[in-house]
């Protein structure tokens, strides 16, 4: 990854870095301060959901903002916005209050992670698309492990204080997006993307952000509940959480460079079976608290590098002008996953007990891995262009390639040709027409009965 590129996300994930302190922390604060003020779970679900509906709105609407006047401008808008709600919230505990706050911090919230991913997904091309986007994760991560951390550096200073010190990191996070880039993005004309082509463009990638959503809604609203009836204490909850995240953030990159070189269908396979085994797992753990904290770091190391490897696989597919609308789709699709997650699990909690959560997060695992699978039996992976096979040179005008069975295979598997059973290679050597001769030019053409394919392919 070159420096150039590196020095041009600088800018977009350390604000997101500040800004994902004070609001992972927000999500966590939220559940506990419910919870001890007597509301019943089904309340905490319903105002947990309700920043995800906000997510699937500013999913919706948030683009034409950004279209409009801009990557820099669009985030000052959309983070003053989040710090406006949090400070609101501080002011007084309300059920119904708080949920119209939740969704429209959602709104803008989502409005921040839309301007980022298409920042980093324009930016950037194929071969280093996990990897940037895995960094993307891990300053996401990175930021909420601070945050879960400052749970129990921030209870005893008084009920406000939490919320007064989000709201400043969500304010400072415009700095460095003000300051830091020389340039922006180029935001091209917007092709119009509709879910359902979306959804036929990539399924899988569909999927895999529904089911992120499902789960990591799960982790961040339902685990803190299901830590303090387990018995731990406030600041273990906090130091509980923070390891999640942290299993998240570590993981993120090595998995993001592992599909950058790998079929990545098949990196999602194995991320839905990890986390269903590692879920069933921790229904049957000790009582030993550090256990627990092992299984809940690979937990999110895989549910948390779920919506990256879907990403960057949706992304492969969509062409290069519905960038900015795919990313804004998956974020729909992502908050709508986050929208009913919380109302789907609370009910099972509540019916077989609290370990109802592990159930729904290997169920899910389970479903998701299933999926893949019968889509990558539908549509497999293509095959890598097969290289050239360079002779010793036998004339002054260059080197004489040799034609292989592997070489003709490539080149169908990457023009995507169907049913060329009956195809015949024709090899024929063009001399240039002017001049001294400095290369060959050889042309392979596949005849069928109904069409013509041509492809050049030069010698040097």
């Amino acid at each position: 990854m070159s420096r150039q590129l590196l020095a041009m996300a600088l800018a977009p994930l350390l604000g997101l870095f500040i800004l994902g302190i004070g609001n992972g922390f927000l999500a966590t604060l939220i559940t506990l301060r419910l919870d001890a003020a007597g509301e019943s779970a089904v309340v905490i679900g319903w105002v947990s959901s309700a920043y995800f509906i906000g997510l699937a709105i500013g999913a919706v609407l948030n683009d034409r903002l950004l279209l409009r006047i801009g990557h820099i401008r669009a985030y000052a808008c959309f983070a003053s916005l989040v710090a406006i709600t949090v400070l609101l919230q501080g002011l007084w505990l309300e059920p119904w209050a708080w949920f119209v706050l939740r969704l429209i911090g959602g709104w803008a919230t989502v409005g921040v992670y839309l301007v980022i991913e298409s920042w980093l997904l324009t930016a950037s091309d194929t071969k280093v698309r996990g990897r940037l986007l895995a960094l993307y994760m891990i300053s996401l991560y990175a930021a909420g492990v601070v945050g879960q951390l400052m749970l129990g550096v921030t209870d005893a200073a008084g009920e406000a204080v939490p919320f007064m010190v989000i709201g400043m990191l969500a304010s400072l996070s415009v700095l460095p997006m003000a300051v830091i880039p020389r340039v922006s993005p180029l935001i091209e004309h917007a092709e119009p993307l509709p879910p359902h082509r979306l959804i036929m463009l990539t399924p899988t990638g569909v999927m895999g952000c529904f089911g992120s959503g499902l789960a990591i809604a799960a982790i961040y609203s339902l685990l803190p509940l299901y830590l303090q009836r387990t018995g731990f204490s406030v600041d273990k909850v906090g130091q509980m959480m923070a390891v999640v995240v942290l299993g998240g953030m570590l993981l993120q990159y090595p998995i993001g460079r592992w599909s950058d070189r790998h079929d990545r269908q098949l990196v999602l396979i194995l991320i839905g079976l990890a986390c269903a085994a590692i879920s069933l797992g921790a229904l049957w753990l000790p009582g030993q608290p550090w256990m627990l904290a092992g299984m809940l770091f690979l937990l999110g190391g895989g549910t948390f590098a779920l919506y990256p490897v879907a990403v960057s696989h949706a992304a492969d597919r969509a062409p290069a002008g519905a960038l900015v609308r795919m990313s804004q789709g998956l974020l729909l699709i992502n908050a709508v996953g986050s929208t009913l997650s919380p109302p789907l699990i609370t009910p099972l909690m509540g019916h077989i007990g609290d370990v109802g959560l592990f159930w729904a997060l290997a169920g899910l695992g389970g479903f998701l891995a299933v999926f893949f699978t019968w889509r990558r039996s539908q549509r497999p992976a293509p095959l890598p262009m097969a290289p050239f096979t360079p002779n010793p040179p036998m004339t002054v005008v260059g080197a004489e390639l040799n034609v292989t069975e592997e070489l003709v295979q490539g080149a169908i598997e990457h023009e995507h040709v169907e049913d060329l059973s009956h195809a015949v290679p024709e090899v024929s050597v063009a001399e240039p027409l002017h001049g001294p001769p400095r290369r060959e030019e050889m042309i392979i053409e596949y005849v069928d009965e109904d069409k013509l394919h041509s492809r050049p392919v030069e010698a040097r």
